[in-house]
């Protein structure tokens, strides 16, 4: 935390830099010369490679507070010394067990009653150890903490149904009439309901690891975890940022009907190849002043560099570097989650931000998430592979929360 701290501090005071010597070139009423010019880009380069460097120090020590809380060493129940040794404690450690040695060594580690029970993955009786609860709950986690949108939105989870339908209010009632005492005021004719559906669809990584590491690895139930929520983070990412196809979330930067419009798209003073301070401006007061307390900026580190450098009337900076830990930069007095999926083409009429309350984005998860190992088919390179399956599905619900930055 110290060190990501430092580093917070230390891109803090380049900005501070750069912002003095273009300060001092307005000051005098020119541009950069070489000497400045030259200074301003390597203090650029390095305020990003540093950004860089805490973010994926941050999401780093995100993913180990996550894995050493559920991936803990599994000890088998005769060595067990806890004092809750009930029969539901004990067969979940055995599970877990189990299901560890699975991980490192396949079915031959298994006795032949435990692959029979491993193998029995749709049957609920049966209670397959390949399910595993404790690696399910460690890569939901991991996503949480890796994918920006995942941990703005409003997640549910699917244990027994097919899909999540949740009633929407299209048009509001028209507005109520002055009238008299004794009259009602006339009936209302607007007001109309319709249906978000979210149906969970098939989402899956081959990872394939080396016998040598799998035999060397002194936690591979961890390392599979970690590198399979990487996988399906970046895929979630990408689908809830720009998704359109029948078999994938649908994204926040796509124009749908069933989602956000483009009676959201606001270019209004933007140019033809840039965001300005004025189209910021109109973006953010296009959503309604109740939805601006959660709300929060999506851009691309494109996006936010070209931000980075526009200034008020008053030729103040209008964007906000964070220097403390877990604080996100803001801009407008709204803080910024930066995105490597949020669309960087800067041309006419497309889309290169967003500002909402992603609350009003929807996931729908399904149950079970499962890890299959396939021993033999690899054999030949001295690999296993690892196959992760989930089920997720994802969609705006209510446009008025959003609006897209977008170029004339």
């Amino acid at each position: 935390m110290a060190k990501t701290v430092e580093l917070r501090q230390k891109r803090a005071g380049l900005v501070a830099s750069m912002r003095e010597l273009l300060d001092k070139a307005e000051a005098e009423n020119r541009g950069l010369n070489t000497e400045e010019d030259a200074q301003y880009r390597q203090m650029d380069a390095d305020a990003d490679e540093i950004q860089d460097r805490y973010e994926r120090q941050e999401a780093l020590e995100a993913q180990e507070r996550a894995l050493s809380e559920s991936t803990s060493e599994v000890l088998d129940p005769a060595d067990d010394t806890s004092t809750d040794n009930s029969p539901s404690e004990v067969r979940t450690r055995q599970e877990q067990n189990i299901y560890k040695r699975y991980l490192q060594g396949g079915t031959h580690a298994l006795t032949t009653e435990e692959q029979e029970r491993a193998l029995q993955v749709d049957s609920d009786t049966g209670g397959g150890y390949l399910v595993g609860e404790a690696t399910s709950s460690s890569i939901i986690k991991s996503i949480d903490n890796m994918v920006a949108l995942r941990q703005l939105a409003t997640v549910e989870t699917l244990a027994t149904a097919s899909s999540l339908g949740i009633p929407s209010l299209d048009n509001d009632p028209a507005d109520s009439d002055w009238t008299t005492e004794i009259l009602t005021g006339s009936e209302d004719s607007t007001m109309s309901f319709g249906k978000r559906e979210l149906i969970p669809k098939p989402l899956a990584k081959l990872l394939k690891v080396s016998r040598t590491l799998l035999r060397k690895s002194p936690n591979i139930a961890g390392l599979v975890n970690e590198r399979l929520a990487y996988k399906f983070a970046v895929s979630e990412e990408q689908a809830f940022m720009t998704g359109s196809l029948p078999g994938e979330p649908l994204g926040i930067f796509t124009a749908s009907a069933d989602g956000i419009s483009t009676g959201q798209d606001v270019s209004t003073d933007n140019t033809s190849s840039a965001i300005t301070f004025d189209g910021l401006k109109n973006a953010k007061y296009t959503i309604k002043g109740g939805y601006l307390p959660n709300a929060r900026w999506i851009f691309h580190r494109d996006a936010i560099k070209m931000i980075d450098k526009l200034t008020d009337d008053n030729s103040q900076y209008i964007w906000q570097t964070s220097t403390q830990a877990g604080r996100p930069d803001t801009l407008l007095g709204v803080p910024v989650i930066s995105s490597e999926y949020a669309p960087n083409t800067f041309t006419t009429g497309l889309y290169v931000g967003m500002i909402g309350d992603f609350s009003n984005y929807m996931i729908a998860d399904s149950l079970s998430i499962t890890i299959q190992r396939l021993d033999e088919l690899y054999a030949a390179t001295n690999q296993v592979g690892f196959i992760g399956r989930l089920e997720t599905d994802g969609m705006p619900v209510l446009e008025e929360a959003f609006a897209r930055v977008t170029l004339a």
